[in-house]
């Protein structure tokens, strides 16, 4: 039975559910080391220890095991909703459920009972972050499957894809304000550094919980979705999913993305910070850039991956990623005949290029994937294909934030010198190379996870996945 395509207002409004977690997501992975593990000028006080066992950060060791809860909660979610059967359908039922804990764990997150170091700090903060994992898998893991669904064409699956991409850097955006709220916080109710942040966070976890639930009131399924609920036995179906090999091609270039992604916002407070000696609202001032410079590119992507196919441009995304973290590793050195300042507006613009051609594109070829994967096995398991695509983006971030905070300990940190000018009397602070060491190979790390998903990505057999739906009467 033909269902109607979704119109463009309720396009929008799916699109403000990905702005929600968004913001909800990037509060995390911008926020959460800098928060509990600050650098010494930061003015935070230190919550939590600082090394773990065989010298792994303690956030990274609180992160991996977030994303091996992940693990077992992301397919279990895809495949309960692939199956689920109500008045509602079968994905927004879990979107209703998941936005509202989301944002309070969230928010949880960052305040922690004490101000100094403590066990009961480091428990709290793993509580809270497995809770808002759970439920963040709960609203997002249903949502993607929503995009094969609505999407009834390639190009109405490639013009959604298109605003969520728009929605997701507006999050970005909106939670890398956190700092710059502070900041006013701090002078119009003359709070300590540490409470602004806090209230901050809080602030915009309500606003990224408003948006969540638009989806959630906007779209019928039963008017809008081809859903079909699967009768496939979890295990079967979990391996029908991997042995698409296609998908995991796509899936392992993903992870790959992810990881080298979560070091560039992880490490943008710090590039900020370390590399270039500005102060941490600089990094509010340069994200906008970093959006205007992918919507500038959002219809170029969009118009040319319907002439040249979607693979070509992904490829190139990869490419310019490379080119940004072999940068960073140059950063502050006095060598670049850039002013600092130019080289954070650099480094955000140029990665603005990329973020559009993946986030744009990854959403619309895993939607042709599981399309031609139901017309081939008669099984709509969009869920699953979507959960297995989250759980390698979890994933990747999880390793992203274990070795960022992890190289952070290489050179023993960032130490201040203070040196006089014999000029102007002034003090000066310089810094040692040595120190710097591990804030500085984070981009050529990132930039090798590059190369692994151009070598993996470029395997994906677009064409005929094209072609197979074309002739099924599919797109």
């Amino acid at each position: 039975m033909k269902k109607e395509s979704l119109s463009f207002p309720r396009q929008v409004a799916y699109a403000i559910g990905q702005l929600g977690w968004s913001i909800l997501i990037n509060i995390i992975g911008f926020h959460q080391v800098y928060f509990y593990l600050p650098p010494e000028e930061a003015g935070f006080p230190e919550l939590i220890v600082k090394v773990a066992i065989f010298g792994i950060s303690t956030i990274g060791v609180v992160s991996a095991l977030g994303r091996l809860w992940d693990g077992v909660t992301d397919p279990l979610i895809a495949n309960l909703s692939d199956r689920w059967e109500s008045k509602w359908g079968r994905r927004i039922p879990f979107l209703a459920l998941g936005g509202l804990p989301a944002a309070i764990f969230c928010g949880m997150v960052f305040i922690p009972p004490d101000r100094a170091i403590s066990t009961f700090n480091l428990v709290w903060m793993t509580f809270s972050l497995l809770a808002f994992y759970l439920f963040l898998t709960i609203y997002v893991t249903p949502y993607f499957a929503l995009i094969p669904e609505l999407g009834h064409t390639s190009v109405e699956r490639l013009n959604i894809s298109t605003l969520i991409s728009v929605t997701y850097a507006l999050g970005i955006m909106v939670a890398a304000q956190v700092p710059l709220i502070a900041e006013n916080l701090t002078k119009a109710y003359s709070m300590d550094k540490y409470s602004s942040y806090q209230i901050a966070i809080l602030i915009l976890s309500g606003i990224a919980c408003f948006c969540m639930y638009f989806p959630v009131f906007a779209i019928n399924e039963k008017k809008y979705c081809l859903s079909v609920p699967s009768n496939v036995p979890f295990k079967e179906a979990l391996m029908m999913t991997f042995k698409n090999k296609d998908f995991v091609y796509f899936s392992i270039s993903d992870f790959n993305y992810f990881l080298s992604l979560t070091i560039l916002t992880t490490g943008l407070t710090y590039y900020v910070k370390v590399l270039l000696n500005q102060e941490e609202s600089l990094v509010s001032q340069i994200l906008p850039v970093m959006l205007f410079s992918s919507f500038l590119c959002y219809p170029i992507v969009n118009l040319i991956a319907r002439k040249i196919g979607k693979k070509q441009l992904v490829l190139g995304g990869f490419f310019i990623f490379l080119l940004v973290f072999i940068f960073i590793f140059f950063m502050g050195m006095e060598f670049i005949p850039i002013p600092p300042i130019l080289q954070a507006y650099l480094v955000v613009a140029v990665a603005g290029i990329p973020m559009a051609i993946l986030g744009i594109l990854p959403n619309a070829i895993l939607a042709d994937i599981a399309e031609l994967d139901a017309i081939k096995t008669g099984s709509r398991r969009e869920g699953l294909f979507y959960a297995a695509r989250t759980l390698m983006q979890k994933l990747g971030q999880t390793i992203g934030v274990l070795l960022f905070s992890s190289l952070l300990l290489v050179g023993g940190g960032v130490n201040k010198i203070e040196k006089i000018d014999p000029v102007s009397g002034k003090k000066l602070i310089d810094r040692e190379k040595s120190n710097l060491l591990g804030v500085q190979i984070t981009g050529p790390v990132a930039g090798l996870f590059c190369i692994l998903a151009i070598i993996t990505f470029a395997r994906y057999k677009e064409k005929e996945t094209l072609e197979e739906i074309a002739k099924s009467g599919g797109i």
